[in-house]
């Protein structure tokens, strides 16, 4: 059993704090405007760029990575919950994204 929620997206409020765990590539091409970019094999030794008492919602493309990245913030005293269905369920919501690449933004 998991010590951090599944949260769908629909349930991220205007002001919640985003980490996007996905590659440079899958940021580039679309993401949720304001979120926080740290790819999940770099997040340990970025990790003094998060705040431990902010709750943070991770996403990534489909849910996997986050949930690793959600399970690994929390056991290391950070308050996290994994978005489920990540950035296909955001662009399935029709909620707004923002590309880096000049293009229409989109989920790779």
């Amino acid at each position: 059993m998991s010590d951090f929620e599944n949260v769908d997206v629909d349930s991220i409020g205007a002001d919640a704090k985003v980490l996007d765990v996905r590659e440079d590539y899958e940021w580039e091409a679309g993401h949720i405007d304001g979120a926080l970019h740290i790819p999940l094999d770099q997040l340990p030794e970025r990790l003094d760029e998060l705040d431990p008492d902010e709750d943070l919602h991770v996403i990534c493309r489909t849910g996997g990575r986050s949930y690793r990245a959600a399970a690994w913030l929390v056991g290391n005293g950070y308050s996290a919950v994994n978005v489920d269905g990540g950035m296909g369920a955001w662009l399935e919501a029709g909620k707004p994204m923002v590309s880096d690449n000049g293009q229409e933004p989109t989920v790779k």
